[in-house]
């Protein structure tokens, strides 16, 4: 009983909440032919994002590459 009471309000206060429907903003935004490839139109913090990214996948690899190397040689 009281658990039904407790689901019951935390679904019907969840409902009261209004929240705005901002998809149609990003969809005009996504679909806007600026030139920018789609992960890079979201902005400044996309352009971030993507960078780290692509550091630290480039320092990954070359540190992976190297301890490859470094394990295949023989010790002395």
């Amino acid at each position: 009983q009281a658990l039904r009471q407790i689901s019951q309000r935390t679904i019907s206060t969840a409902s009261r909440r209004q929240i705005e429907n901002r998809v149609p903003e990003h969809q005009k935004l996504f679909q806007e032919d600026n030139g920018l490839p789609v992960h890079l139109k979201g902005g400044a913090k996309d352009a971030l994002l993507y960078r780290t990214t692509v550091v630290l996948t480039t320092f990954g690899t070359v540190y992976a590459i190297y301890h490859l190397i470094v394990s295949s040689m023989p010790k002395k």
